[in-house]
């Protein structure tokens, strides 16, 4: 059984838990470590002999076209993760559109290839901010993973689906949505989908939840950041919530990642919709989204 492995490919300035501080018109102004961190994790997939799917942002796809090459020349797939890494229920619909078109633009124009997947900046396609579905789905992409089946105070749409469906935007467009992943205990849905929550759960605890569902052959999608792995990057004085969210266990990540790939198998995500079907004309649409 395989699993979906995703990187959300931004630096560490760029994250909405150090924006309290960090101003997106000062990113220019800091040492960016985008590309050695990518690197790195290109290297492992190669020793694993993985190809994952990489969101990657705008920003430094404009800044950085040759990391987005050699991401595809290893045989990766290349999707989007917006342009500004602004969360959406805080820009306009234009805006939101503006920067999504641009982004994609920007990718397939380094890629020569489609860009088929999207996923927002901090999950942020919320219940305020459906109107995304439909400008996404205008705009060519064939897949969304945005939508994260919590109650979270960031992101998140509590009780939507938590495996991956063919949805219907408010203006009635079908795209297909992949959610990251998450679990029931104690009558709660938690989420298990990798990033902090990778960092913040022992390693044993995050092993016997992907171990279970591989018992109940249900894949699960994982994702992480460059800067993860990144213990050395600058510390940015921002409030002790947002340094917990954003420092917890950087100097663990890396090893527990190797230790992730020995034990279980992944894919690109836009491969493993394929297998199941999504992206045939005999699928029929699971829920509606209304605005």
């Amino acid at each position: 059984m395989q699993n979906v492995l995703t990187i959300d490919v931004e630096d560490y300035f760029q994250v909405a838990a150090l924006a309290e501080t960090i101003n997106v018109n000062e990113w220019e102004s800091h040492p960016s470590r985008v590309e050695q961190n990518t690197l790195r994790l290109l290297d492992m997939f190669d020793q694993f002999q993985l190809k994952v799917t990489h969101f990657v942002l705008g920003w430094v796809a404009e800044r950085y076209p040759e990391l987005v090459k050699e991401i595809q020349a290893r045989g990766h797939e290349v999707a989007s993760h917006g342009y500004s890494h602004q969360l959406i229920y805080e820009q306009t619909p234009q805006t939101f559109k503006n920067e999504t078109e641009r982004s994609k633009k920007i990718l397939e124009d380094i890629t020569g290839e489609q860009i088929r997947g999207y996923r927002a900046a901090s999950y942020s396609i919320t219940e305020k901010s459906l109107w995304a579905l439909d400008i996404l789905a205008e705009s060519g992409f064939q897949y969304d993973s945005s939508i994260f089946p919590i109650r979270h105070d960031r992101y998140g749409i509590n009780n939507s689906p938590t495996e991956p469906h063919v949805l219907v935007t408010p203006r009635g467009h079908e795209l297909v949505e992949y959610p990251l992943s998450t679990m029931k205990f104690l009558g709660q849905t938690i989420p298990i989908a990798g990033g902090g929550y990778f960092r913040l759960y022992p390693y044993w605890l995050s092993r016997m939840i992907y171990r279970h569902r591989k018992k109940q052959n249900s894949p699960f999608v994982f994702y992480l950041h460059p800067w993860e792995i990144d213990p050395g990057q600058p510390k940015v004085e921002v409030s002790w919530f947002s340094k917990f969210r954003h420092y917890n266990n950087l100097e663990k990540c890396e090893h527990r990642l190797e230790k992730l790939l020995q034990e279980f198998s992944f894919c690109t995500m836009y491969e493993h919709l394929e297998n199941l079907g999504f992206f045939t004309d005999n699928k029929s649409p699971q829920i509606s989204y209304q605005s």
